[in-house]
């Protein structure tokens, strides 16, 4: 039976979507075309009319897991927009996004695995990165020109090392700590900048 183009974009997307959380909860080469595929309700056969290979998949998932990272930081500062630092800290450097591993920050989820992958996944990590960047250093004062400032880097690699060493750990209560040490290190060392009317938050 034939599938139309709307079809056939509308499960692009399903599949897009599905990878890009089994990909995070099981990594890069810990799921395979088949069960990737059966877990968007599709047949394998179908993979190759939708995408070049699975690299091709992992780029697409990859930029999608960052999209939808991005999205929620959006979402944490709309609901306090007084203080957008302390709004990402708070569900970033919590227990709960600790345990989210199909739908947590990509790079803590991805990071070594996309290290190892080639330039087209790692673009798509990129862009992401640079996107948090962006808005850290909005919030934490302005950027050196188009560079983002080295706090904001200092901020973002503290996060993620947190939240990566808090889920390795058995230790619940050293698995806490690294999260709670490290969101009272970051808000300490960063006074809120006020948004300006029209400012990204």
């Amino acid at each position: 039976m034939r599938v139309s183009r709307i079809q056939a974009a509308e499960n692009r997307e399903t599949v897009i979507n599905v990878a890009s959380r089994l990909f995070r909860e099981r990594g890069f080469d810990g799921i395979g075309l088949k069960d990737l595929m059966k877990g968007a309700g599709l047949t394998q056969g179908a993979f190759y009319k939708q995408f070049a290979s699975k690299e091709d998949l992992a780029a697409q998932a990859s930029k999608r897991a960052m999209e939808s990272a991005t999205h929620r930081w959006s979402d944490a500062t709309a609901a306090n927009p007084e203080n957008p630092l302390e709004a990402v800290i708070s569900f970033y450097l919590s227990t709960d996004h600790r345990g989210e591993r199909m739908d947590g920050c990509p790079v803590v989820a991805l990071g070594s695995d996309a290290a190892r992958q080639g330039d087209e996944v790692k673009a798509s990590f990129e862009a992401g990165i640079k996107e948090y960047l962006e808005m850290l250093g909005s919030w934490v004062g302005p950027a050196d020109g188009e560079k983002p400032s080295a706090k904001a880097m200092a901020i973002l690699s503290t996060m993620v090392g947190a939240v990566l060493l808090s889920r390795v750990v058995n230790d619940e209560q050293l698995s806490s700590q690294f999260l709670q040490s490290a969101a009272e290190y970051v808000l300490a060392g960063s006074p809120v900048v006020v948004a300006q009317p029209g400012a990204r938050t």
